[in-house]
């Protein structure tokens, strides 16, 4: 395993993704699950924020207290559509954080990732970003991603997904060796479509009941 990917293999995070890879979970539980375990994911990510210390009264006294040192909120970009699962989860922990989306579809027939979508808050120089997706599989759409967000000269960036495949994840570092991957899992392989196997099936069309 490369060693900027990071397996969060909390027990919590674990359980709840057995529960979202079983065939039988409701469109409802699979998003809700999600939600959770996406809370759980930046908790971890985020652990190496600065911090600084600032003067506050609690009702008994006043002490230095920390806080985030950060001048610039994070910046919490979701590749669409699936990314939409995990940023919903992370914005309630991080209400505050501003949010870019990147719409990139996968065509069917050379797995090839078509843009089609692209908004960013204005300052991203300033900001430490997190990418968000599911799903690495062929990585294709992380790269195309991460490379179009690499433009805007981020402060920092962190890709985020809940499964990963090991050609997913060697052909991003490939390209990016310079950004790390934080992910749930690493699964065996991919199929001849693409999938991961075993996987969880298609994470957008779970997510939304769409399949």
């Amino acid at each position: 395993m490369p060693a900027q990917v990071t397996v969060i293999d909390h027990p919590l995070i674990q359980h709840k993704l057995t529960l979202m890879r079983r065939a039988e979970t409701s469109t409802a539980k699979f998003r809700s699950l999600l939600t959770e375990i996406s809370m759980l994911l930046a908790y971890e990510v985020t652990r190496d924020l600065p911090l600084k210390t600032e003067s506050i009264k609690t009702p008994l006294a006043v002490m230095d207290a920390p806080v985030l040192a950060a001048e610039k909120k994070l910046v919490l970009v979701s590749i669409m559509r699936a990314g939409q699962g995990i940023l919903d989860g992370m914005l309630q922990l991080m209400p505050t954080a501003r949010v870019g989306h990147i719409g990139l579809y996968r065509d069917p027939t050379t797995l090839v990732p078509v843009e089609y979508y692209f908004k960013l808050p204005h300052d991203v120089e300033e900001r430490d970003m997190l990418v968000v997706d599911p799903m690495i599989a062929t990585g294709n759409s992380a790269v195309a991603a991460v490379s179009r967000l690499k433009e805007t000269s981020p402060k920092s960036l962190k890709l985020v997904c809940l499964l990963a495949a090991p050609e997913g994840i060697h052909n991003f570092h490939d390209q990016h060796p310079d950004v790390p991957v934080y992910t749930a899992a690493i699964d065996e392989r991919l199929d001849e479509h693409g999938y991961i196997i075993p996987g969880l099936g298609d994470a957008g069309d779970r997510l939304f009941g769409t399949k």
